[in-house]
């Protein structure tokens, strides 16, 4: 071991500077490890932290079928469509607690002169309790139909400052997509997700949005439901339920929660493989260069 230990020493004080720059290599590969791998799991929690926001016990449902977990027809491009009908026939199913339809599309939101081009979501009064989103100032629109709309907004703090500054928004009008709205309501700051400023967003009646952007479907379903449940066993029954509605063609995709972290947990997992390898030439690097 002694002799080991001076056939090294002399290698090493042999070739200074090869040997420093080796060193250097190597401190630079293990640090390149901790902080990629330390970035991979502060991603993780981020992704987690994002999607437990909405709570547990949440589902979406998406029109068109997808092999693998995603959202197919969000943005369009797909014959197959979620119905009111179909909304309102999963308050059915044991265990359902909340049901939430949205359609959203991109329009300019201005008054008195200001104005900017934000997405619009057509929502129910559900979707209060679904995203756990909350309407700071005033209040949502009234009724529980679907099929009714109204002339009403519910503005994101940024759409609200950016139009009104610190003045009061409630009670004025705007122009949503050319129409008149009356401003109801400022929903509480959510900050960003996953790239999405949700406080730069306006919110107006599901069946007045489905004018708006002329669509007779809808984007998505989340529903909620009890604990008491477990998802799979929902999972089915929504399943089961749609594809009978549906002439027996399972045309939609269920997503859960846990779907989603497992999926973004996955690519987390690949991605610090990934990085920790490239991290670890470096190291391999300067020792075969210590070595020799």
């Amino acid at each position: 071991m002694i002799d080991l230990l001076k056939l090294a020493l002399r290698a090493i004080t042999g070739h200074r500077l090869r040997s420093v720059l080796s060193m250097i290599g190597i401190a630079i590969g293990i640090a390149s490890v901790i902080l990629l791998t330390s970035l991979g799991e502060g991603t993780r929690r981020y992704m987690v932290d994002q999607f437990s926001q909405f709570g547990t016990n949440i589902i979406g449902i998406n029109p068109g079928k997808a092999d693998t977990v995603g959202i197919p027809g969000i943005f369009g491009g797909t014959t197959q469509k979620l119905t009111i009908d179909d909304n309102e026939a999963l308050y059915r199913i044991p265990g359902v607690e909340e049901v939430a339809p949205f359609v959203f599309g991109m329009a300019r939101v201005e008054a008195d002169g200001r104005g900017r081009s934000v997405f619009v979501y057509g929502v129910t009064p559900e979707f209060e309790t679904v995203w756990k989103w909350r309407v700071r100032s005033g209040s949502i629109w009234p009724g529980n139909d679907p099929r009714q709309g109204f002339q009403l907004a519910i503005l994101g703090t940024k759409v609200k400052t950016e139009i009104f500054g610190e003045e009061n928004a409630l009670g004025r009008f705007v122009k949503i997509a050319g129409s008149r709205f009356r401003v109801v309501g400022i929903m509480e700051p959510k900050g960003q997700m996953l790239g999405f400023d949700l406080d730069d967003a306006a919110f107006i009646p599901l069946a007045t949005a489905m004018k708006v952007f002329n669509l007779d479907e809808l984007n998505e379903i989340d529903l909620t439901f009890s604990h008491s449940r477990e998802s799979d066993a929902v999972v089915r029954d929504i399943t089961a339920l749609l594809t009978e509605r549906h002439d027996g063609k399972e045309d939609f995709t269920i997503t859960t929660q846990e779907q989603m972290l497992d999926v973004f947990g996955n690519i987390m997992d690949i991605v610090t493989m990934a990085v920790g390898a490239i991290a670890g030439v470096s190291l391999v690097v300067g020792a075969i260069g210590i070595l020799t």
